[in-house]
């Protein structure tokens, strides 16, 4: 399958107003949620994937559902249960009979060859299913049988898990993990926002969200975010950041050396970067500051930072532990 990959020239204003109708179109179904809306958004258009972690029912698949018909995307639904296997993620060979009498055989594309992927649920299937999206997330590409078939652009994909269900689940790999952009918690709505959710689902018509945007706009909203210089100073603070959640480090909180068994790697810094870029671009400014870094922080390092058995048993969350960080980790 051949990529091609349609750039088009877009000014920061632009940038700003495709995003806010983006977000608009999203919010004539998704009530509230605001800052899980951003931070998906941030990750769609840096390029990146994303994990949503929240209880059942507060809209985690139907938030990535109406995102793919507001950006006008290929979307496919993968729902992993644990006897999934490989193939029906990526697709396999078949044989079919050609006009001569031959059997040929012939590629099948799965599910994963679409713009926007849903991966729904999971922690449901094995480590062995789970690997399978690993090239896709991260080479954009998918290997059968010794041939190598590219993904179109624009690629995302979109993952739910519930963090409650412990039966027939399987953690995620720590490899799995780190190919993930942000990690985005999903929170229970507001009383107020909960009126407004049975107005919306249990009367006669169904709300619907229009197109406000492309692939190609997506694309273009990235490229102009990767071209946002970083200063110095900033770029700094983000290595400073990422050494001190290593425990063996100087730098290192005691909140760190206490709790985290591994630190966050590279890519937790090039995640931070780029969220701090789009964040910046979001925010009106063509130039990244410390609070776009702070921003993201919890996103980019919560899935990044593996806690060891004292944590656990203390019930310490790596959101407390950033915080710690962020306090901490001096910005100069």
């Amino acid at each position: 399958m051949s990529a091609q990959t349609v750039t088009t020239e877009l000014s920061p204003e632009d940038f700003r107003a495709t995003a806010a109708a983006i977000e608009a179109q999203v919010g004539q179904v998704i009530v509230g949620q605001h800052e899980v809306v951003r931070l998906v958004l941030m990750c769609v258009i840096a390029g990146g994937h994303a994990l949503l972690e929240g209880v059942p029912g507060l809209g985690k698949t139907m938030l990535i559902r109406t995102l793919a018909d507001v950006l006008e995307l290929r979307f496919s639904r993968i729902q992993f249960t644990p006897d999934l296997m490989p193939a029906d993620i990526t697709g396999t060979d078949i044989l079919e009979e050609a006009d001569s009498g031959h059997k040929e055989r012939l590629f099948q594309p799965g599910p994963v060859f679409a713009n926007l992927v849903l991966a729904d649920e999971i922690n449901r299937a094995t480590p062995k299913t789970q690997s399978a999206l690993l090239e896709a997330m991260q080479e954009r590409s998918v290997t059968v049988a010794n041939r190598t078939y590219h993904l179109d652009p624009p690629f995302f994909v979109l993952a739910t898990q519930n963090p409650l269900e412990m039966e027939g689940t399987y953690p995620l790999p720590e490899a799995q993990l780190d190919r993930f952009m942000f990690k985005v918690d999903v929170g229970f709505p507001s009383s107020e926002e909960l009126v407004e959710i049975l107005a919306r689902t249990t009367g006669a018509d169904v709300a619907r969200a229009g197109i406000a945007a492309t692939g190609e706009a997506i694309i273009a909203m990235g490229d102009l975010a990767r071209r946002v210089p970083v200063p110095s100073h900033v770029g700094e603070y983000v290595a400073r950041l990422v050494v001190a959640t290593h425990p063996e480090s100087d730098q290192a909180p005691e909140m760190v050396q206490r709790y985290v068994r591994y630190g966050s790697s590279p890519r937790g810094a090039q995640a931070l970067i780029l969220g701090a870029k789009t964040n910046a671009l979001l925010d009106g400014r063509y130039n990244v500051a410390f609070d776009d870094v702070k921003a993201v922080a919890p996103a980019a390092l919560r899935h990044r930072l593996i806690l060891n058995f004292e944590a656990q048993a203390e019930a310490v969350r790596p959101d407390a532990i950033i915080a710690a960080l962020l306090d901490e980790v001096p910005a100069r």
